[in-house]
């Protein structure tokens, strides 16, 4: 497993997400808070609303703090103007990391991404540097014990997704951006969980890692995901299974 899903389960076992679930709050909100401002406070007549507020709730947001995310976003109360960015870098060993930035102040947001990337034995680079050996897709991880890789192929099939395939512990479901929400819509109705469910930026090839590398990369990750204005990181590294446990010892 590489790139976005491979750090999504590691972040996982590790309780990066609940450790920060305030962090997470506040970034959910600004992407709702984005996607209203662009397209009305309506989640029916605007599908990049409705993702976000249905990830929002995923992951236990407070119906009050949606509610108030909306409205700010339809400017019924005062609130930031965001800005989307993407910032593109390398880690060590040349993995290329993506990172989706929601700011209200570009300037001190680059300034501060540039600093977390050299910390870590990596660099920014400029615009378009790596962005090219991504490609924007649904991505849903599936826990292998809950369900058959038959039963869930012939039904992700059906709505639309590209491909199934069997990574470790998990089932990896992509599909297009357009067939998202049909895709989420099944699982929930047929009760198939999944670890993950969004729209993701899957890398076309990856670098596989060793230990020390491995590690250096993960805490790259880590660093980036938790800046304020980071609303998600990709990159297409690869760990080894048999060396996995090593690397995420720490």
């Amino acid at each position: 497993m590489a790139g976005h899903s491979h750090w999504a389960n590691i972040a996982a076992k590790k309780g990066v997400i609940d450790k920060k679930r305030g962090k997470l709050f506040g970034k959910l909100s600004r992407a709702i808070i984005v996607a209203a401002q662009h397209g009305g406070g309506d989640p029916g007549m605007n599908l990049a609303l409705r993702y976000a507020i249905d990830k929002a709730r995923k992951a236990s947001m407070p119906k009050d703090n949606i509610d108030r995310a909306v409205k700010k976003g339809c400017g019924e109360s005062s609130g930031e103007r965001f800005e989307e960015l993407i910032y593109e870098g390398y880690g060590v060993a040349g993995v290329a990391v993506l990172c989706d930035i929601l700011t209200e102040n570009r300037n001190r947001t680059a300034g501060e991404i540039r600093k977390t990337f050299e910390v870590h034995g990596g660099n920014l680079g400029s615009t378009g540097c790596v962005s090219w050996m991504f490609e924007r897709k649904g991505l849903f991880l599936v826990p292998a014990e809950n369900v058959n890789e038959d039963e869930l192929f012939e039904i992700a099939l059906e709505v639309g997704a590209d491909d199934v395939s069997a990574n470790g512990d998990v089932f990896e479901v992509t599909c297009s951006i357009e067939a998202f929400q049909q895709v989420s819509e099944e699982f929930e109705s047929r009760k198939i969980p999944t670890n993950l469910a969004e729209i993701s930026r899957i890398p076309a090839n990856t670098v596989d890692l060793g230990v020390n590398d491995g590690k250096k990369v993960l805490k790259l990750m880590e660093a980036l995901e938790d800046h304020d204005d980071v609303q998600s990181v990709t990159a297409n590294f690869n760990i080894p299974d048999e060396i996995m446990a090593e690397v995420i010892a720490d």
